[in-house]
């Protein structure tokens, strides 16, 4: 026991008298090791004002997402057996039936088919064209907003090469005002170059990935649109039972 403790008191003194050593020729010492961690939210901060625009861009495209996607889907939907309910008013000649029972279910399908029944008795081509002018007015209404996503995906990025430029701009400025090029001088500007490009990327890239999610979206929607309108007029093609 008493050996291992006048161990302990020689390397100690062996350590002091190295430091003592190194300080008197002028040997530099190794900075002591400083642990810092900071969030997210402090991160961003050092990216300066520029990250104000990129944030209401973000928020912007992801409640722009969040409508069109609910509205998409709330539009897809429609009553499994539409189109055989209203062959079975029309077959039954129950006109008024089948508009009030497109008019009850409120989707874009039910809307042209309504518009379709409303022509009944006019030329096959003049039915058809009323129904492709409703689905182009429902098309219109799916896709609404939907460009703001591609508009987001373009100048994000360009907010963060305008947080990059003041990032550059602070550099110098601050190695002017220092006289020298340390990493301290130049640390603020580089946060403010870094954290604003990269979020600037990320939020192009986001809005990008959503606007081109949004427009598979519609498509799907469109394509059942064209099926039932084909479904449609197929039904007044078929002779009376």
């Amino acid at each position: 026991m008493l050996n291992a403790v006048l161990l302990q008191i020689v390397s100690g003194a062996g350590t002091a008298a190295d430091t003592a050593a190194q300080a008197l020729i002028g040997i530099p010492q190794a900075p002591a090791r400083v642990s810092e961690s900071f969030s997210l939210f402090e991160l961003l901060v050092k990216g300066g004002p520029i990250m104000i625009p990129i944030a209401i861009l973000s928020v912007l495209a992801i409640y722009i997402f969040v409508e069109r996607n609910l509205s998409i889907r709330r539009a897809s939907r429609f009553e499994a057996g539409f189109m055989n309910n209203i062959r079975d008013f029309i077959y039954n000649n129950r006109i008024d039936s089948a508009i009030a029972y497109c008019k009850s279910n409120k989707s874009p399908v039910s809307r042209m088919i309504e518009k379709g029944i409303k022509r009944l008795g006019r030329p096959l081509k003049e039915i058809e064209e009323s129904i492709e002018i409703v689905g182009k007015f429902e098309v219109y209404k799916l896709e609404k907003n939907i460009v703001i996503l591609a508009i987001i995906a373009g100048i994000a990025p360009m907010f963060g090469f305008i947080g990059t430029i003041i990032g550059v701009i602070k550099i110098f400025h601050d190695i002017s005002l220092q006289g020298d090029v340390s990493i301290t001088t130049v640390s603020a500007g580089l946060y403010t170059k870094m954290v604003s490009s990269a979020a600037g990327l990320l939020v192009g890239i986001t809005a990008f990935i959503l606007y081109h999610w949004c427009n598979i979206m519609v498509e799907k929607a469109v394509q059942k649109l064209e099926y039932s309108a084909m479904e449609f007029i197929d039904l007044l093609q078929e002779p009376s039972k």
